[in-house]
């Protein structure tokens, strides 16, 4: 944590910050390593705090290395007013998504420090991960690789998509899953061609494609992955698109490094599939950065300028959407390297039809 407070420092330099209150739930674990509920951190250029209650404070005195834990009998805000003063901070920046309207008002009205409105500093330094993030990541996806695994033993016609997707979630738990990274979906059928069709009381029956895009925390970090197989043969159309689709990730897969942008990595996929004749059906992005969050930076995007760099981790998840019809999409994570990418999911692409 040591390094990560330092890092945010530079930052704080470069802006001509002298402290700065963190209170993001996901930011805090990235710069504290505190796993409770409550609490807020505050790091100036020489100093760091841990504020939180009588319930955390001895676990925040063994998770927040370098921080001096300072305890809240009253309002956590209160405490956090008398540490200002007594430190004499002149200015404190604070992360305007997660400070309230109400909470930022009670401050300006309390304190004679400056406080500046930030938004994405602390996040541009999560997209690049260390090597404990990331192998904490890789065994997040082999869960996922081993529960994809499972399902396909599990699944039957006269199942409901919900089922399947109780399956999935429970069986990741019991290889050592903390939850789920958002909820499962599920989409058999017709219901293939939503993009998001999170998993419902429809019954799975023969001749179904099914799309499975799931995914765990482990230990604070996600894992996302999508998988599209079929129950019996599938009509031409849907093998037609699942080639297309297939061929799209895997050009994506052999081309990405550091140095390219999202709007030419997405490029990749999406002209690809426009050239087959899907342009139209291929309408989210390619992909996105995942990390503490199910959806972080560096994305991969029509809209994604930034230059991606080693260390971070992305997505790749094209598709097409057939209303009516059905729908393909195929997600791996992946890692950018020095040399190009490493692909962290290592579940069979070609179409599995049982």
């Amino acid at each position: 944590m040591i390094k990560r407070i330092e890092k945010l420092r530079e930052k704080m330099l470069e802006e001509s910050l002298t402290s700065f209150l963190i209170t993001s739930p996901y930011n805090l674990r990235y710069l504290t390593g505190f796993t409770g509920t409550t609490g807020m951190a505050v790091i100036t250029l020489d100093d760091a705090y841990f504020i939180t209650d009588f319930r955390y404070t001895e676990q925040a005195s063994t998770q927040c290395e370098g921080y001096e834990i300072v305890q809240n009998v009253g309002p956590i805000f209160d405490e956090l007013i008398d540490l200002i003063d007594e430190k004499g901070i002149p200015n404190m920046a604070f992360e305007e998504a997660h400070v309230s309207f109400k909470e930022f008002v009670s401050l300006e009205m309390l304190l004679e420090t400056e406080l500046v409105p930030i938004s994405g500093m602390v996040e541009s330094l999560r997209e690049v991960k260390d090597e404990l993030e990331v192998i904490i990541i890789e065994q997040a996806c082999e869960i996922a690789d081993k529960a994809f695994s499972h399902i396909l033993t599990y699944i039957k016609p006269g199942m409901t998509e919900i089922q399947v997707a109780n399956e999935l979630d429970f069986h990741m738990r019991s290889l050592g899953a903390t939850g789920v990274s958002f909820e499962t979906i599920v989409a058999s059928g017709v219901r293939s061609a939503m993009p998001h069709g999170v998993a419902s009381d429809k019954i799975i029956e023969q001749g179904d494609l099914i799309t499975i895009d799931f995914g765990c925390y482990y230990n604070g970090y996600v894992s996302d992955m999508t998988r599209t197989i079929s129950l019996g043969e599938p009509s031409q159309k849907l093998r037609e698109i699942y080639d297309i689709v297939k061929e799209a990730q895997q050009k994506v897969l052999d081309v990405a490094k550091p140095g390219m942008t999202g709007v030419e990595l997405d490029a990749v996929a999406r002209d690809y599939i426009a050239s087959k004749g899907y342009g139209e059906a291929f309408g989210h992005s390619t992909g996105h950065g995942i990390g503490l969050e199910i959806h972080e930076g560096p994305n991969v995007s029509r809209l994604a300028e930034k230059a991606f760099v080693p260390g971070n981790v992305i997505t790749n998840e094209p598709g097409i959407y057939l209303p009516g019809i059905g729908g393909v999409r195929i997600e791996d994570d992946m890692l950018v390297t020095e040399n190009g990418i490493k692909r962290l999911t290592h579940s069979e692409k070609e179409l599995i039809i049982l």
